[in-house]
């Protein structure tokens, strides 16, 4: 049995990869703020933790480290999101998109990573999006917060490889909670108008992409992102779009 970690589990693309992992017959732990959203499937044992605060998140990660003396995935999926235009930002909402969004992948993975070289094997996930390379307005933080996990992608692949892996999926629309709350019914027909597929994914699609991406199959595939968008970005020019920004989470 394995050992895997989760930020921002209790909904979302966060709460389906812990019930995929979990239905396998893996020892899940969720790392969120709040409880895990009622019903579904059960989605492993839940430790409250702001991923901003690091020490917090050290001692959660040590601590589902010494519960089952293992950790073999940690999955930096935790993630806010703002709408706003650039000259309407607050800079208190900012530093805690960024305290969250990026930090918060980099002290996870930084004590996850100690753990695993010590141990000699582990593998590295997280929750990036096509935002991270793509123009789309209203979202300059989220955009810039996700360009930013792409970067510490490759350089943990490049630092602490053969023992451990590290990679990246990167949803395109996605219909969870936080999408629903930004966006209207209206602006929803219209995102699905434009992507090729017709529609956005559902949270299962994403948690089944890092299922594979933490799998022996992917054993030789390290630095890398997974764009999961229905083939939204392989067309036209994202930020001429209509809609503002498809965040993905």
């Amino acid at each position: 049995m394995r050992t895997i970690v989760i930020s921002g589990a209790s909904s979302g693309i966060g709460r389906a990869t812990a019930e995929r992992f979990a239905a396998a017959g893996d020892h899940v732990v969720n790392l969120d703020v709040k409880a895990p959203d009622p019903g579904g499937e059960p989605a492993g044992t839940w430790t409250e933790v702001d991923v901003a605060d690091w020490t917090a998140v050290q001692e959660a990660v040590a601590g589902a480290h010494r519960e089952t003396g293992r950790l073999d995935v940690v999955i930096a999926n935790a993630g806010i999101s703002t709408r706003h235009g650039v000259l309407d930002m607050r800079e208190s909402d900012v530093r805690r998109l960024v305290e969250v969004n990026l930090f918060g992948v980099l002290a996870l993975w930084q004590q996850a990573a100690r753990i695993m070289v010590e141990q000699g094997h582990g593998t590295l996930l997280a929750t990036a999006s096509v935002n991270g390379t793509r123009g789309y307005p209203h979202y300059a933080d989220y955009n810039a917060s996700k360009a930013g996990i792409l970067a510490l992608v490759r350089t943990f692949a490049l630092e602490l490889s053969p023992r451990v892996r590290a990679a990246c999926v990167s949803p395109g629309a996605v219909l969870t909670p936080m999408q629903l709350a930004e966006y209207t019914d209206e602006m929803l027909k219209e995102t699905n108008a434009q992507i090729p597929a017709g529609r956005h994914a559902d949270p299962s699609e994403i948690a089944s992409a890092f299922h594979y991406l933490a799998s022996d199959e992917a054993a030789f595939l390290t630095g890398q992102e997974l764009i999961i968008d229905g083939g939204e970005t392989v067309g036209a020019t994202t930020s001429a779009y209509g809609t503002a920004v498809r965040s993905g989470r």
